[in-house]
């Protein structure tokens, strides 16, 4: 994962992931590339913007106006390498689970502060980044 840290705000813009993926006999590459892309798509959303908001009674975050996500045009270029086994056995492609990890350890690189809790919206990684003193 490549990352941009606008320091000022805390923003964090991916620019660019990339996956290798195992999963033995594929039936339906193409299924299966989509699967994968879906799936950091998806996981970038919930790593960078998403949580449930409650207060003391109930949650608060009750609609998809008031949740964010990550917007299409938000979502940096996905490189996906799919390793194909022919003589193997189909087996289920799963989701590739490190993104929120790979994530953090680019926003590490980047600014050398460490997160470790999702998700890394720009106020937290802004105060993250005031902390330091940076």
């Amino acid at each position: 994962m490549e990352v941009e840290v606008e320091r000022s705000s805390g923003r964090i813009q991916v620019t660019r992931a990339v996956c290798a993926h195992d999963c033995g006999l594929m039936i339906n590459p193409d299924a299966v590339q989509n699967q994968v892309e879906g799936c950091i798509v998806q996981t970038l959303s919930r790593a960078l913007y998403e949580g449930v908001v409650w207060d003391r009674d109930r949650v608060t975050s009750i609609d998809w106006a008031g949740y964010p996500i990550l917007r299409f045009p938000q979502a940096p270029p996905i490189e996906v390498d799919l390793m194909q086994h022919l003589d193997q056995p189909p087996l289920g492609v799963g989701e590739p689970a490190p993104v929120a990890a790979a994530l953090g350890n680019a926003v590490f690189d980047a600014t050398g502060v460490r997160f470790r809790t999702v998700p890394l919206r720009a106020e937290r990684v802004k105060a993250g980044l005031d902390a330091k003193g940076g």
